[in-house]
């Protein structure tokens, strides 16, 4: 079952994983923020701009200094995204992250 969750960032221009894909970095035209996967609360913010270079962007808060690939905008103003498990799957388009996940079994459900 897909879970369906939307996320508001203005300008973003690009947005990557981490390595243990436990954090999502955001890096938009107002800064960057890091979402944390398991409910989605932004965890950081940081309004200092630094855009990618080469597909690469630098994390802050508890990625702060590791060095993440972003996917970034295509021609048609998107940026879609998927998890290193293929679980998640993200699509930005006009100031939304649209957030679809596969549902997880909860511990003593069916």
């Amino acid at each position: 079952m897909k879970q369906r969750k939307y996320i508001s960032v203005g300008g973003l221009v690009g947005m990557g994983f981490d390595a243990t894909a436990q954090f999502l970095l955001t890096v938009s035209h107002s800064g960057r923020g890091v979402f944390a996967v398991n409910t989605w609360e932004r965890v950081a913010r940081n309004p200092e701009l630094a855009y990618p270079e080469d597909g690469k962007a630098v994390g802050i808060g508890p990625i702060a200094g590791e060095v993440i690939t972003v996917a970034e905008m295509d021609k048609n103003e998107r940026i879609a995204l998927i998890s290193p498990n293929g679980r998640i799957h993200l699509l930005y388009e006009s100031g939304c992250i649209t957030i679809e996940e596969e549902g997880t079994e909860h511990a003593g459900g069916a």
